[in-house]
């Protein structure tokens, strides 16, 4: 029998975290994190990684292990969580990924393309472009650059748009002309389940989350990173809108309201993502889940 690999995605603020553990307790395994923002052990309140009550509750990996500073892209991901599951099915059949990053939810189902190594500087350059200039420059640039590419983008998501744009500047070719879009096979069951509220529901949550990490310490935490804004890790809700009111841009009630407003944006985006595939089972997360019946 093949092992299981059972997915659990949705948009941020969902419940994926109390869920997983309640999963991967029911299978008896270990959670693996496809969150990108909750790799960085400098990262914590703004991107809501799970307390120490909830890491002892089951455990979980690929959480806090590397630097903002370090370089790391969806290739190592791949790499590093075909470790941890090579690991974890030596003595289960089940494992457990949860995270509301699609990209590196794909990249550990169906493979990544290779893409081609880009130098600092490139990004560098096209994150002080997003972050004084906003996002319509960038827009423009990729348009012109990769027509076939700009079809299909989130033309609102500005990570996939310095991504494209770095290998377009570094080669000079277009980004299209790297991507296969063939899926490499695994050895393992892929079972991917869906988490959604309503719309009510989901926006209540993201509201009172913001206040609870803006209550637990978020302006202090982004303040120890702000020496570090252009990084790539740091072009995240939460911290850039906080970077703006510590630059003097904005107010402090406006900061805060940003955040809410992005963060809801944001995860109208992931679900948009998410429910292209067909082939996920969507379950109301504001309901009870009997995990039993849904014969893993």
């Amino acid at each position: 029998m093949k092992k299981k690999l059972v997915v659990l995605i949705g948009p941020t603020a969902v419940g994926k975290t109390a869920l997983s553990i309640e999963l991967a307790n029911f299978l008896n395994t270990e959670i693996v994190s496809a969150d990108s923002r909750q790799f960085y052990k400098e990262l914590n309140i703004g991107v809501a990684t799970p307390s120490l009550e909830e890491l002892s509750m089951a455990k979980h990996n690929l959480i806090g292990h590397i630097s903002i500073q370090q370089k790391y892209n969806i290739s190592d991901f791949e790499q590093d969580a075909l470790k941890e599951l090579e690991r974890i099915f030596q003595e289960n059949d089940y494992a457990v990924l949860t995270g509301g990053s699609g990209l590196y939810v794909n990249a550990l189902c169906y493979g990544v393309d290779n893409m081609p190594d880009v130098k600092p500087e490139i990004r560098e350059e096209l994150n002080e472009i997003f972050t004084t200039q906003g996002i319509v420059p960038l827009q423009e640039e990729l348009k012109l650059k990769d027509p076939e590419y700009w079809e299909i983008v989130d033309k609102q998501n500005h990570i996939r748009l310095i991504r494209a744009l770095e290998v377009c500047r570094q080669t000079g070719k277009t980004f299209t002309s790297f991507r296969s879009g063939e899926k490499k096979q695994r050895d393992f069951e892929i079972i991917k389940i869906g988490l959604e509220r309503s719309r009510e529901n989901l926006l209540d949550r993201i509201y009172q989350r913001v206040d609870i990490m803006i209550k637990d310490g978020l302006i202090e935490e982004a303040k120890g990173v702000y020496p570090y804004r252009n990084l790539q890790a740091l072009q995240t809700v939460g911290y850039k809108e906080l970077f703006e009111y510590f630059d003097g841009k904005v107010d402090l009630p406006t900061a805060i309201e940003n955040i809410k407003i992005n963060t809801r944006q944001y995860a109208k985006r992931q679900m948009t993502w998410f429910k292209k595939d067909k082939s996920t089972l969507w379950l109301n997360a504001e309901n009870k889940i009997d995990w039993k019946c849904l014969d893993l």
